[in-house]
């Protein structure tokens, strides 16, 4: 089954103000740095299509979204979500020869801090805040439905945001990698080495 990944995103200035209000709705569940390499078949701009491989420190995951704009409502979006995890060291290397002889190329790499909260009524409902590098902090509320759950997840998050004291203008969806991209911050590449 593939999961629909519903989220919002907001900007975060003031991260000590907004954890204190998460820690009134939310327990806390994890915090961890993620690693993410990008890679694509695009040579040049912003990639149409891009998929990632994950290092948590655990595991490593290749994972891609699907947009589904169909299915967004103000201030909230919705993708497909695929993925499968490298279960080892031979496992990544094999798949990153794969990339590499069919033309794959990694074009941007992400790294972030993550504390993870659950919400106590919305159980499926995690509030992440999420310190990513070069870009800045953000808050991200997610809950990974069902096709047919998709209207209660919507109508979760946005009752979340008003617990919250979010606002719709303060709402910016816009991904990490374009903000990234946009900078023209690429890093040393990690995984693909000439």
């Amino acid at each position: 089954m593939h999961w629909l990944e519903v989220e919002s995103k907001v900007r975060i200035d003031d991260v000590k103000r907004l954890r204190e209000r998460i820690k009134r709705i939310a327990d806390f569940e994890k915090k961890e740095k993620r690693g993410d390499d990008y890679f694509t078949l695009q040579k040049k701009g912003y990639p149409k299509k891009a998929f990632r491989i994950r290092d948590d420190g655990k595991k490593l995951v290749v994972n891609f979204k699907k947009h589904l704009p169909k299915l967004y409502s103000r201030g909230v979006v919705v993708k497909k979500e695929f993925e499968f995890k490298l279960s080892d060291a031979k496992h990544l290397d094999n798949f990153l020869a794969f990339l590499k002889e069919f033309g794959f190329r990694e074009w941007v790499k992400k790294r972030k801090t993550t504390e993870s909260y659950i919400h106590k009524k919305y159980k499926r409902i995690v509030i992440e805040i999420n310190k990513v590098e070069h870009v800045g902090t953000y808050m991200e509320i997610e809950f990974l439905a069902k096709r047919s759950e998709v209207k209660k997840a919507i109508k979760q998050i946005k009752e979340v945001q008003k617990e919250l004291g979010i606002k719709e203008s303060q709402i910016d969806n816009v991904g990490y990698t374009r903000r990234l991209y946009e900078k023209g911050i690429k890093d040393k590449k990690y995984f693909l080495k000439k």
